[in-house]
């Protein structure tokens, strides 16, 4: 794929660790700017959804920086390839239950709750995904590679189809999740190093 027909755009809304994104996808050598300008989004030819913090408010501060519309005939209409990192993945979901219910945007069936442990929460730190299926993202990915993550919730998808991947922390949860050109992940591929680099080229370069 030609990087110069390549433009990310890690959507800007107060909520995320985007400057760790746009240095990751930077340090791969693709073009990648950091906004909430229409603009910039419809100009774009792969949508980054980052996220931290809870589900609650980041759903807020996504319904007030920016365009939902703009960005679903992006996602459901043009079919850009878009990706959510953690709160950004549960905000894929139909709604979510961290302090109050929340709707989300209702992208791939499913809700956020709890994770259902009697380990310390947030589940913070280095642990493996479990692969279920192919997909686009886990070219030259396997079980034994670890990723980094820090959530206390979880994403209960209602069609088994749409997880990837699993994840255990005394229950299994999803840590991968796709339905069509939309693309989740529970975990930060910014911060987990040769692995996370891997899967954010495979889905700048796999999923056009």
């Amino acid at each position: 794929m030609n990087s110069k027909n390549i433009n990310i755009c890690i959507l800007d809304y107060g909520s995320g660790n985007v400057m760790s994104v746009l240095n990751a996808f930077l340090s791969l050598g693709y073009n990648a700017t950091i906004s909430n300008q229409n603009n910039i989004i419809i100009n774009s030819s792969h949508i980054v959804l980052p996220g931290v913090g809870s589900y609650g408010s980041s759903m807020e501060k996504l319904k007030k920086k920016l365009d939902i519309s703009i960005i679903q005939k992006q996602v459901h209409e043009i079919k850009k390839p878009f990706l959510g990192i953690c709160v950004g993945m549960q905000l894929l979901s139909d709604f979510g239950n961290e302090f109050k219910n929340t709707k989300g945007l209702g992208w791939i069936q499913g809700h956020v709750d709890k994770i259902n442990t009697k380990k310390k929460l947030p589940h913070i730190g280095w642990n493996k995904i479990k692969i279920l299926k192919n997909s686009k993202l886990l070219d030259k990915i396997n079980d034994k590679m670890y990723f980094y993550f820090v959530h206390s919730y979880r994403y209960n998808c209602k069609n088994e189809k749409n997880i990837i991947a699993n994840t255990e922390y005394d229950s299994f949860f999803p840590s991968i999740i796709n339905l069509k050109n939309i693309f989740g992940v529970q975990f930060h591929p910014e911060k987990s190093q040769k692995a996370g680099l891997l899967l954010l080229k495979n889905f700048i370069e796999n999923t056009l």
